[in-house]
C-alpha cells in the first residue's frame, strides 16, 4: 500500500458514500485509477465492507456491557464451539480472546438491564464458565470505527 491507498482509506473511513469523483479529487487521482485502487483494496481484504453507522440509543439499544469471561476449558474444539455460538448472539458486537487473567472479552449492546439479564442467562446456560464479570458503561465518551492509518514507512538507505 502506498500513500495514495492510505489517503483513500482515510477518506472512506470518514464517509463511505463519497462519490468516486470527490474521492479522486481528495487523493489527487483521476476517477478511473481511483476506482481501480478502491476495487483492489476491496479484493485484497483491506476494505472489508462499507456500512451505515447507527446510533444505538436511537434504535432502543441504550445499554453497553463489557463482559469478561474466564473458563477452565482451553481445548481447540471447545474454543471453536464457544466462538461459534457466541458469535451467533446478535447482542455481541465485539468478541476477543484475551491474554492475561481474562480469557475472553465481549462488548454487548442491549436495550436495558432486563435484556442483558436474558442475554446473560443464555450465555451461562450454553457453556460451563468459571467466571463472568459484567461492567456496565455509564457514558460513551468516544466511539470510532476509523483507524489511524500510519503513513508509508520510509526506507532507510
Amino acid at each position: 500500500m502506498d500513500a495514495i491507498d492510505r489517503k483513500i482509506l482515510v477518506a472512506l473511513q470518514k464517509d463511505a458514500n463519497i462519490s468516486i469523483a470527490e474521492l479522486a479529487d481528495q487523493v489527487g487521482l483521476s476517477q478511473t485509477p481511483c476506482w481501480k485502487r478502491v476495487q483492489k483494496l476491496e479484493a485484497a481484504g483491506v476494505i472489508l465492507r462499507r456500512v451505515a453507522l447507527v446510533s444505538p440509543e436511537m434504535v432502543g439499544l441504550g445499554l453497553t456491557v463489557f463482559v469478561q469471561i474466564e473458563t477452565d476449558q482451553h481445548s481447540g474444539q471447545w474454543l471453536e464451539n464457544f466462538a461459534g455460538k457466541v458469535s451467533e448472539l446478535p447482542e455481541v458486537m465485539e468478541f476477543y480472546r484475551m491474554a492475561g487473567d481474562v480469557d475472553y472479552m465481549l462488548r454487548v449492546v442491549v436495550a436495558d438491564m432486563a435484556a442483558y439479564d436474558q442475554f446473560y442467562k443464555r450465555l451461562i446456560a450454553a457453556f460451563p464458565l468459571k467466571n463472568v464479570t459484567s461492567r456496565f458503561a455509564m457514558e460513551r465518551i468516544k466511539a470510532t470505527t476509523a483507524y489511524d492509518i500510519p503513513p508509508v514507512a520510509k526506507k532507510s538507505a
